[in-house]
């Protein structure tokens, strides 16, 4: 489990945007305990849609090392079993980039690449797929004189698979994450058919035997069928969860969903490993060997159904688990149990290589704190404890009457939210105008025509003189952009929001800004890190008329920043009463948290955002404007289907300005 390719990879996901852009449905996270275990990638085509696409990869250089054109089968089969359980229909559909990587010119290279080229090709014809577009690097073999001697390094043959697809409805994606339904099995579809083939295992690799023969796609008719089957059963929404086998075999797999979930497992490999005669060296077999399969989660009504589907399709179908009662995984076989330890120190094991790595690069006392809420479930969870009806559109009286307020969306140089944000506002019913600095300075557009500002998010001359301090500075140094701002900020009929880098550039103009006396800087995160998570905010009472009809509710949302947590140096490091708190990180007991990474920043009392005196200005870190719809987000409670809460905040906005 600690090996990298097995490993949780949490310190390479959670800095780096993921949401960018807001039309992200999937991303690696899954789950309120946000596990990086995702099969594949899902995004939407629009804000106004949910047809979307979905990415998946497949690699196996071990393989390689041991069978090279078994190894590019195994690659087109590992990204066609990462993308089963998206709603995409015929497999046709799904198009594929080949990214090979070879010594060419390295004795024997030259003949392993045909070979592998040729295997894919037959494989791909097999599947009804098609290669459009790659790329190579054919010289992976380096030189070099040391002394007399000559020395060389020579990478074996790779191949990247990467399967991309178009996706009727992204909300019928299914992830690993085991459901805590009792009535459930899990069911292994083995598409080695038994062969449990070791050769370049993690489990081969770990314990230093890379030998054996390699696992290998053998009947490509039958795994068209597995994705077939898997197909109807997406559309038919008869999968719980779903989770293909790969890097550590059936056991990570099966450990990686209970991650997720957050649960026990009851394992029984008797079917795996029935007339062996060495059951134990079997089940070692059975539980690591990375052919290509899946386990699927399933509600016991529909079991006798689904059997049916498989049996129909000649697919083998083992029953393996049960969810447990508490949260141990236990695995047994026909002489008894063979590993029994809780869920806890199974991802501790998990998630050490990561935590190891993080705390080397980052702060290593967030590194620690990360670490240590493994097992603490009830601190780590989101939720989502609204005050107000979601389905309810209060900007729809408003929507309805045909007026629109005008609304600049305000950008600068390396600013790149201003699209979700428009379509955040333009759904409430504002009119979006695209205003750009540059536009200001040029007269080419004034304040004075807008209701509402809202700048947003992005790196605005790549924060190189402090996040948002350059931006502003622009303004404040300009005299009559500095009269434009200050004369908009005073008006009592106008609104702004400053999200993420707007947030930190309007922290800036405080000073023009009537009622923001005791306002923060936003500095580095304590982490050292940028952060990106879905993170558990509080709305607390407050002045802000952007979020009056949100107050005392409690849900996640998107953080992606690196400069965010409030700094009252200024103040001399007090915090004043009257300081318009908007907006507070809480753990998942409501609590304000000053935790890592619920709180992602270190900002003190959890502060998350602020407004001014008359709340009619709104500054946060966090980005509601990238998951104002359900399917925006990674984890959502299961009865907001079209809307978030956090659409409450834009139609708060239009009600705001009648």
């Amino acid at each position: 489990m600690r090996l990298p390719t097995v490993a949780a990879k949490n310190f390479l996901i959670t800095i780096g945007d993921r949401s960018v852009g807001g039309m992200t449905h999937r991303d690696q996270m899954v789950g309120k305990y946000q596990t990086p275990v995702a099969d594949c990638a899902v995004t939407m085509m629009g804000f106004n849609t949910y047809r979307g696409e979905a990415m998946s990869m497949g690699e196996k250089p071990t393989v390689a090392l041991f069978d090279a054109p078994a190894s590019g089968r195994m690659c087109v089969g590992e990204a066609i079993t990462n993308i089963a359980a998206v709603n995409i229909g015929d497999i046709g559909n799904i198009k594929l980039s080949a990214n090979w990587m070879a010594a060419c010119g390295n004795e024997g290279e030259d003949e392993k690449l045909y070979r592998t080229v040729e295997a894919v090709s037959k494989a791909c014809q097999a599947l009804d797929l098609s290669i459009p577009v790659g790329k190579d690097s054919l010289s992976m073999k380096t030189v070099w004189q040391d002394d007399a001697d000559k020395k060389s390094v020579v990478s074996p043959l790779s191949l990247i698979i990467s399967a991309f697809a178009p996706v009727q409805d992204v909300r019928k994606t299914v992830t690993p994450e085991l459901k805590d339904v009792e009535d459930s099995v899990l069911l292994f579809i083995d598409l080695g058919f038994g062969k449990a083939r070791m050769g370049g295992s993690a489990f081969g690799q770990v314990y230093n035997n890379m030998s054996g023969e390699a696992p290998d796609l053998d009947d490509t008719g039958r795994l068209k069928a597995f994705y077939n089957v898997i197909q109807q059963l997406v559309a038919e929404d008869k999968l719980l969860a779903y989770h293909d086998r790969s890097d550590g075999g059936l056991f990570a797999t099966l450990a990686e969903m209970a991650f997720a979930g957050r649960c026990g497992l009851n394992v029984d490999l008797t079917s795996l490993v029935a007339n062996q005669a060495d059951v134990n060296e079997a089940s070692i077999r059975a539980l690591f060997n990375e052919e290509l399969g899946a386990v699927i989660q399933i509600a016991k009504q529909d079991v006798a159904a689904v059997e049916a589907l498989f049996k129909s399709a000649a697919l083998p179908l083992h029953t393996v688990a049960t969810i447990g009662s508490d949260e141990k995984i236990a695995i047994r076989n026909q002489a008894g149990i063979v590993l029994e330890q809780t869920r806890a120190d199974l991802q501790r094991a998990w998630q050490e290589t990561s935590h190891a790595i993080q705390k080397l690069r980052d702060n290593p006392a967030c590194a620690d704190s990360e670490f240590a809420l493994i097992d603490d479930n009830d601190r780590s969870a989101l939720f989502a404890d609204v005050k107000f009806d979601v389905k309810e559109d209060i900007a729809a009286p408003f929507v309805n009457s045909g007026a629109k307020p005008k609304i600049a969306i305000l950008r600068e140089q390396g600013v790149n939210g201003q699209i979700e944000m428009a379509a955040a506002f333009t759904r409430a019913g504002f009119d979006a105008y695209d205003v750009h600095m540059s536009d200001l300075m040029a007269g080419r557009v004034h304040l004075a025509d807008f209701k509402m500002l809202a700048a947003c998010g992005g790196f605005s001359y790549g924060d190189v003189l402090g996040a948002g301090e350059g931006w502003a500075k622009s303004i404040l140094f300009h005299p009559a952009l500095r009269d434009q701002f200050a004369a908009f900020f005073a008006d009592p009929n106008t609104l702004t929001l400053g999200v993420c880098n707007g947030c930190q550039m309007v922290s800036n103009l405080a000073e023009i800004i009537p009622g923001t006396a005791g306002w923060p800087k936003f500095k580095r995160n304590l982490s050292e890190q940028f952060e990106a998570r879905l993170s558990m905010v509080h709305v607390p009472k407050s002045a802000s008329l952007i979020l009056n009809e949100m107050q005392g509710s409690s849900l996640p949302v998107v953080v992606s920043h690196g400069e965010g947590r409030a700094d009252f140096a200024l103040h001399g490091g007090n915090i004043s009463a009257d300081l318009g708190i908007a907006l507070q990180y809480v753990d998942g007991q409501n609590q304000v948290t000053q935790t890592y990474p619920l709180n992602p920043n270190g900002s003190p009392q959890g502060i998350a955002g602020v407004t001014n005196a008359d709340g009619r200005v709104t500054i946060m870190m966090p980005h509601p404007e990238r998951v104002y719809r359900a399917a925006q987000m990674s984890w959502k409670p299961e009865d907001w289907t079209e809307l978030s809460g956090w659409y409450r905040l834009f139609a708060g906005a239009r009600k705001a300005l009648g």
